[in-house]
């Protein structure tokens, strides 16, 4: 059977928005009047999410099970996700329900106007710190600024893809992943929908500030050399400084000047031009550790339970 849609959701420990996720989503699905499947990537749950998945694919045919044998984080099961979603659309969507599964009828018309991407911006954010909102903010427009890449601002991994498209993300197999950059930078005819993006219906988020500083970090280091050339403008200035400053301490000196005795300014140097050489070392040391985990590899994923096609 030809599938029109496929929904991605990754689950991790949401056994308490599991049914109404299946619920809604199975509701506006079939207000479609299309073929439609619900694939729920379950990320390593331990809080019995996955007998509740097993549980919904027994009674529905359209939901679909990926399992995996451990914990391998929120962006690879999205790429999960795409790897065994059949449909001619593939929706990513969280399990929490922020990302209101009515939206995705609104997603559809644009595809079927046409576009091979529709994200979702966030125009009210219900349920989220100030902190959050601010953080979020600020780091879209960081990244744009920094990359060549125009990911959108106020998006998340809520949107809408052609099947075109998720084939040439399915190529893309970097270990250290940011999807929304991802399908960004592919290209092709996006547009963006907005939505109020509601509270978290139960549970806890699954992204604290250090999952969120991880993300920011994948994201930079994929798609920007500007940390790179950070550490190239400060060695430069280090550089700069020494040599202005050693034509100044000489006439200080032999003019008999004591602002330069003793061991302090000595000091001081050595501390910055140490502090300098050891943050490039650390930001060269990010970009070289993901060559190595590159090098290694290592599949994305492994999976317990998957369907058959």
């Amino acid at each position: 059977m030809k599938i029109t849609y496929s929904i991605v959701a990754p689950i991790y420990n949401e056994i308490e928005n599991l049914p109404e996720l299946y619920h809604r989503v199975k509701e506006v699905m079939d207000s479609s009047g299309e073929t439609w499947e619900l694939i729920l990537v379950d990320d390593g749950s331990t809080d019995g999410s996955t007998d509740k998945i097993r549980e919904l694919a027994k009674k529905d045919k359209c939901v679909r099970p990926v399992i995996f044998a451990r914990n391998f984080g929120h962006q690879v099961a999205i790429t999960a996700g795409w790897d065994y979603a059949r449909g001619d659309a593939i929706v990513i969507i969280d399990a929490d329900l922020q990302d209101p599964p009515e939206v995705i009828l609104e997603l559809a018309k644009k595809w079927r106007e046409g576009y091979e991407v529709v994200y979702a911006v966030r125009a009210e954010r219900e349920g989220e710190t100030w902190f959050k909102t601010f953080t979020a903010s600020m780091f879209y427009r960081l990244i744009q600024k920094i990359t060549d890449v125009k990911i959108p601002v106020d998006t998340g991994d809520f949107r809408l893809m052609d099947r075109k498209v998720v084939d040439v993300l399915k190529q893309m197999r970097e270990r250290h992943r940011f999807p929304r950059g991802m399908s960004a930078w592919v290209g092709f005819r996006q547009i963006g929908v907005e939505y109020k993006r509601a509270a978290r219906m139960a549970g806890a988020t699954k992204y604290p500030f250090r999952k969120m500083l991880k993300l920011a970090l994948n994201a930079i280091t994929s798609f920007s050399y500007f940390p790179l050339q950070v550490a190239t403008f400060f060695g430069f200035v280090s550089a700069g400084i020494a040599i202005i400053a050693i034509p100044v301490v000489v006439y200080m000196r032999a003019s008999g000047s004591q602002a330069f005795f003793g061991q302090a300014t000595t000091l001081i140097a050595v501390l910055f031009l140490g502090g300098v050489q050891l943050i490039s070392l650390g930001i060269l040391g990010e970009y070289i550790g993901r060559l190595y985990d590159e090098a290694k590899g290592r599949p994305l994923y492994i999976v317990r339970d998957a369907p058959e096609d």
